[in-house]
């Protein structure tokens, strides 16, 4: 019992710094989110010209993180998960720089596509964290990580805009030395999770890219049901991008307003994560993914319907809690691949929810277009409707899939 507790306050600091690298990650995309558009502004002289370079900004963000989620998860898998954090934090500062002293359009665009490969190593980070993690803690330790990424994301907007005040490029002089006291502090305190022998013993570079990631899901047919799962839920979430433009054309909100609904829907996301390992100890994996569906598809429903405001408004605790389901699904995927393949598994999961960032903005905000020309109520909401249906879909997966046991496998642990 005493090697036991030793093993764990020798991994403590480790697992603390991986999760302040997932929470660093997003605080840093989240603080340069409402720079780089302005600075695009400042470019261009144009607004409408503005808008649609920040979309391909942003497609190209996503692009980039389908490429790179599974060359960096078997990257990992092959020379253990260490390096690739640390190179991902100096990498990062790297590309700060680039952004803070791009002096044209086009270095604005190398420094904020490479942002998504930094943005990737989270893939990394997610498999230290299964590495390090007894099976039956991983969906608490999954939760822990959802929250981490959602606070950086909720805070970043607020830091960057702030620090903007001071002047267009301080967000991303901070996020550089942010980045490098992560990296300075990690390489001191980072142990690798990854045992040699638990290594691939070479490259298979047939599996390092973005389909070829998915052969992992024909080797273990169990995967499937989970992946669509959590590809439908990811999808579902692409519907908030239409989330400012509806309540201003519903309810005629103001920049505050939606400022304040999304922070509490940030919040209540966050919360929902971190209770995550204590509902799963009650209730069990299974009914906690079922009961965030569910919720959340409810939410989506109340959106869509909702005459007012203020009935709106109301739902967001729902789609809060619908955060709860995905830590579970994610546990349940590392469960039944080994400790060797883990890299290769959060790979593919970012592989899939790339595809989400890539077709899901276009798709929701195409069709709010469409329908909102049409001005009929409650025709209006169908975008939600839609995310109400795909988190319908996501439960059904969800279910077949998680009655069937996990397979016993072998997990590495940090020493």
């Amino acid at each position: 019992m005493m090697l036991a507790s030793a093993a764990r306050s020798k991994r403590s600091p480790a697992v603390a710094f991986v999760f302040v690298t997932m929470l660093l990650d997003w605080l840093v995309v989240g603080m340069i989110s409402p720079v780089v558009p302005k600075l695009i502004v400042d470019f261009t002289g144009d607004v409408g010209r503005a808008s649609v370079i920040a979309g391909a900004f942003a497609t190209a963000f996503a692009l980039v993180q389908f490429v790179a989620s599974p060359i960096l998860g078997l990257l990992s898998d092959r020379f253990g998960r260490r390096p690739i954090i640390l190179l991902a934090n100096v990498g990062s500062a790297v590309e700060c720089a680039i952004l803070a002293f791009a002096p044209n359009l086009w270095w604005l665009f190398v420094g904020r596509v490479l942002t998504g490969l930094t943005a990737a190593s989270a893939i990394a980070a997610a498999a230290y964290v299964a590495d390090v993690t007894p099976p039956e803690k991983r969906a608490a330790a999954f939760g822990m990580a959802s929250g981490a990424f959602g606070l950086g994301f909720a805070l970043g907007p607020a830091v960057g805009g702030s620090l903007a005040g001071v002047g267009l490029r301080v967000p991303f002089y901070a996020a550089m030395g942010l980045m490098l006291i992560s990296a300075a502090y990690g390489f001191f305190v980072l142990p690798e999770s990854l045992a040699p022998e638990k290594r691939h013993a070479a490259m298979a570079w047939s599996r390092a890219n973005p389909l070829g990631s998915l052969k992992l899901v024909r080797r273990h047919r169990e995967l499937s049901g989970l992946i669509l799962s959590l590809f439908c839920s990811n999808l579902a979430v692409q519907s908030f991008s239409v989330f400012v433009l509806y309540t201003i054309y519903r309810f005629n909100w103001s920049e505050p307003m939606n400022g304040i609904g999304l922070s509490l829907f940030g919040a209540l996301s966050v919360a929902s994560a971190l209770l995550v390992g204590r509902l799963v100890e009650r209730f069990g994996p299974r009914a906690v993914v079922m009961t965030g569906f569910a919720l959340g598809s409810v939410g989506f429903l109340i959106y869509g319907f909702a005459p007012t405001g203020v009935l709106f408004a109301c739902a967001l605790p729902l789609t809060g809690i619908w955060a709860v389901a995905g830590p579970p699904l994610q546990s349940a995927l590392s469960h039944r691949v080994g400790a060797s393949e883990q890299g290769e598994l959060q790979g593919a999961i970012g592989s899939m929810r790339s595809i989400s960032m890539i077709i899901g903005p276009a798709f929701f905000t195409l069709l709010f277009a469409a329908v909102s020309a049409r001005g009929t109520y409650p025709l209006v909401g169908l975008p939600w409707f839609c995310g109400a249906l795909l988190l319908v879909a996501a439960a059904l997966f969800a279910q077949r899939a998680m009655r069937t046991q996990a397979p016993a496998v072998e997990t590495a642990v940090a020493t």
